[in-house]
């Protein structure tokens, strides 16, 4: 059975009457204790792109029940029911408004992979809403409102994954857990990679709002522009209205390595400059971004970390992007525990890095995407979430090595706690979510503005910078506002 899709935009009172509801969920709805045996109910909220990767990994862990989809373009959903039925999934509830979606007491779990904007927002209705979360990275398109999103798990004592896979991933594992014993000596920089082919996105006329999308609440807390396919289907990660440029796109997920890795949290500096070039469209956000943050070590010492985000034609550091870490000519000194043997298990080659069009034709993205961590003793590097290398000594001679990683582990890894209700076993917590978004956050204030942002961890604010608190906080549409108080 198919919920009616709304048939108009909410009203200011309406959407106050539903977000009290929402509130009142958490009070009043019966919470389900969950059994060893028990089916856990999960909902995706936004099934057109990563979405269907959610679908798609909860229909491979045991006892999970895909009951309801929710996405604001019919067309998707329909899409997405009609593929859940030829993979023997059974037909889910579906919803246009996340709203009614939680109304559901049956729902034990929500899955949020919508556009950047959104993250937040719904995630923080889901924890009043009594809920479980996994909500994809970034977890918030503004610092303050991951402020607020991680408020409210903490206040609604919530399950939270934060969309991180790689923190599930045993070699990444297992190279942080080889720096943590002094493998490359003392870790005084890393170096984030963010070096995917990215073609130009062209210009895109405004249009009219294509059949069955209600354009109105997938704008949601964004200012309303007119419709144009270009600020909608994934390439909304282009505006700054509703996405963070790759930077907060492929960029984070390196940044969170990165920063785990280095084993550092809130930053003192933060320095970013870049540019778009090459092509003339509708992008906002720069494809070429340079990024250099300073955090406090133990003493005196300090911490850098650069990043880079680069999206056109580039070489290959430390052989991240050539397949070199994959098990070829590796030497797996360490060993990775083997991913469970599964039909999307990932492994993040050339091979199977999309083709793009261009006005030159389909361009083949073999991508750099990694890390590379600097030590007293050696170097390491890090391959997307598919395996890690070293290299010791100043010969740079080879040292251990682990190859192999499979996503499915991260959505197991959540649904193991949504029964155990152990938020101490969570592969990626929101906190650690919280502080590598920040960072993303940070860099792009720091590119708009022009300048250093110097950041206090204890106010969390730009120290003497107005406008870059204003950019952090980011401003929000009328009624989709995140609350102050969650």
């Amino acid at each position: 059975m198919t919920n009616s899709p709304l048939l108009h935009a909410p009203s200011r009172r309406e959407f106050l009457e539903a977000g009290a509801a929402v509130g009142l969920a958490a009070m009043a709805a019966p919470r389900r204790v969950l059994g060893a045996n028990d089916r856990v109910r999960v909902a995706v909220c936004g099934v057109h792109g990563r979405g269907f990767d959610h679908i798609r990994n909860y229909a491979h862990v045991p006892g999970v029940e895909i009951a309801a989809i929710c996405d604001v373009d019919d067309n998707v959903t329909r899409r997405r029911v009609a593929d859940m039925e030829k993979m023997g999934l059974p037909r889910p509830q579906t919803y246009v408004d996340v709203r009614k979606l939680l109304e559901d007491h049956s729902i034990d779990a929500v899955s949020v992979a919508t556009p950047n904007h959104w993250h937040s927002l719904i995630g923080i209705w889901v924890c009043q809403a009594g809920k479980d979360l996994y909500v994809e990275k970034p977890m918030s398109h503004y610092a303050w409102e991951g402020r607020q999103l991680l408020a409210a798990v903490k206040k609604y004592n919530r399950i939270c994954q934060h969309g991180s896979q790689s923190r599930s991933m045993p070699p990444i594992l297992e190279g942080v857990a080889q720096m943590r014993k002094g493998l490359i000596g003392d870790v005084y920089m890393a170096r984030g990679l963010c070096y995917k082919w990215r073609p130009t996105i062209g210009r895109a006329p405004v249009a009219p709002v294509p059949p069955g999308v209600d354009y109105d609440l997938w704008t949601g807390p964004a200012p309303k522009h007119p419709f144009t396919a270009n600020r909608f289907h994934y390439n909304w990660h282009w505006f700054w209205d509703t996405g963070n440029g790759d930077l907060g796109n492929q960029g984070i997920h390196e940044l969170d390595i990165a920063r785990w890795g280095l084993g550092v949290r809130y930053p003192t500096k933060a320095t970013a400059v870049g540019a778009k070039v090459l092509f003339e469209d509708d992008q906002e956000t720069p494809n070429l971004l340079s990024c250099t943050y300073e955090f406090d070590g133990p003493g005196d010492k300090k911490r850098i970390l650069e990043f880079e985000v680069r999206g056109w034609i580039t070489n290959h550091e430390a052989e991240i992007g050539t397949g070199a870490y994959h098990g070829e000519g590796v030497p797996l000194v360490g060993k990775a525990t083997a991913a469970a043997e599964h039909p999307r298990r990932r492994q993040w080659t050339w091979q199977n890095t999309p083709m793009h069009a261009s006005a030159n034709g389909p361009v083949n993205g073999p991508g750099t995407i990694g890390n590379i961590f600097y030590g007293s003793q050696g170097y390491l590097g890090m391959d997307g979430y598919s395996g890690y290398r070293s290299w010791l000594g100043p010969g740079a001679d080879p040292g251990p090595g682990a190859s192999g990683g499979n996503e499915l582990l991260h959505f197991q890894n959540f649904i193991d706690c949504v029964r155990s209700r152990r938020a101490e076993d969570i592969h990626a917590p929101i906190e650690e979510g919280y502080l590598s978004v920040l960072l993303v956050h940070l860099a792009n204030a720091s590119y708009l503005t022009g300048r250093t942002i110097h950041y206090d961890a204890a106010s969390e604010r730009a120290i003497g910078d107005e406008e870059a608190n204003r950019l952090l906080h980011g401003h929000y549409r009328a009624p989709y506002t995140v609350p102050d108080e969650v």
